[in-house]
């Protein structure tokens, strides 16, 4: 049974990742380091996973914990994996990064989203981006995948189909997503306290948010994106409108409702993980899961095509798509461990 490390296991994607490892069949957990909660069990902070997990306390970070396993998740704030990643790549390991560092195709696109330089920018050539149901032929093969941020799995799962055939205009795209404050992480925050959050919705990240850059990526784009929160746990729901092109056209001789809805249901047949309905997103669909619930329309009245999906942030957005991509880097199922079925209500 291959065996795998967490680093940084003390924050809510780390959570998450314990609780899918546990419901994993081919994954042993090795170590789960927090260097903040180091000697603490792993069920004092997190209850829900005592079950599983029984005496099993936090590690603090040493690279010796690097001998003997097969793979390693890192779920540290942005910048932070800079300063390990060039040990831990040495050691061969395959190594899924769920923060943003190795995301960006270089560094100057790193520094102008995320206000500083690239430490380690020679190491970004060696990471694929992983989104598999966009990328799956990169990352079969490779060893060290970045993780994708997850309001751009959401819209760019949702804006592909039209994207990669032609039928949407590349410039003018505009996103508008909602999040749950899971988003924000575990430490507390004064934006992000019960009394803030209660009863509120805030833009916020207006114009410059970082996980534009993806998106422009991803679609080949220039995208408008604004996040909100919300008040709810977990949960992401991207609603994007684009142009049609000249040669998609529209109405009844170009592009409708049911054209749209073929095209993303044709992109996605075989993806285990995506669900194209006519029904609206929901975020609780997705709740638990590791699956994307998308759907599309085209309004004639302002000739827009919209492109909405739903899912749960620190699944299909963060850890679940991190077990995919480890499961596709050691050669197991790739959908082993992975819930499809959403938990409700």
């Amino acid at each position: 049974m291959p065996s795998i490390g967490i680093i940084g296991a003390s924050g809510y994607t780390g959570a998450e990742l314990l609780r899918l490892c546990a419901l994993h069949p081919d994954l042993d957990v090795a170590f789960a380091t927090g260097d903040s909660q180091a000697g603490v069990e792993l069920a004092e902070l997190y209850p829900s996973l005592a079950a599983a997990y029984p005496g099993r306390t936090f590690d603090r970070w040493d690279p010796a914990l690097l001998g003997g396993v097969d793979g390693v998740f890192l779920g540290l704030p942005h910048g932070a994996s800079q300063a390990l990643m060039g040990d831990i790549l040495a050691t061969g390991v395959m190594v899924v990064d769920l923060g943003a560092d190795f995301r960006l195709p270089d560094a100057a696109t790193y520094e102008q989203w995320y206000g500083e330089p690239h430490s380690r920018s020679d190491l970004l050539a060696q990471f694929t981006y992983g989104l598999p149901e966009l990328y799956r032929d990169r990352i079969v093969g490779t060893r060290a995948v970045a993780n994708p941020g997850c309001y751009p799995t959401a819209a760019s799962l949702a804006l592909a189909p039209f994207a990669r055939a032609g039928l949407i205009e590349t410039e003018g795209i505009v996103v508008d997503a909602v999040s749950g404050v899971s988003g924000a992480g575990r430490p507390p925050k004064p934006a992000t306290t019960f009394c803030t959050v209660d009863e509120d919705v805030t833009a916020y990240g207006l114009l410059t948010h970082r996980h534009t850059a993806e998106m422009d990526m991803n679609l080949g784009a220039t995208v408008l994106f604004t996040p909100h929160l919300v008040p709810m746990n977990r949960g992401i729901l991207a609603t994007c409108h684009a142009r049609p092109t000249a040669d998609a056209g529209g109405g009844a001789s170009g592009l409708s409702t049911e054209s749209l809805l073929a095209t993303m249901a044709d992109f996605y047949a075989d993806e285990p993980f995506v669900v194209v309905s006519e029904r609206s997103p929901s975020t609780k669909a997705c709740l638990g899961t590791n699956t994307v619930h998308l759907t599309a329309r085209f309004d004639e009245r302002t000739g827009t095509v919209l492109a909405l999906g739903a899912i749960d942030n620190l699944g299909k957005g963060a850890s679940g798509a991190a077990v995919q991509n480890m499961n596709l880097l050691l050669g197991l199922p790739e959908t082993a461990g992975l819930p499809t079925v959403g938990m409700y209500p």
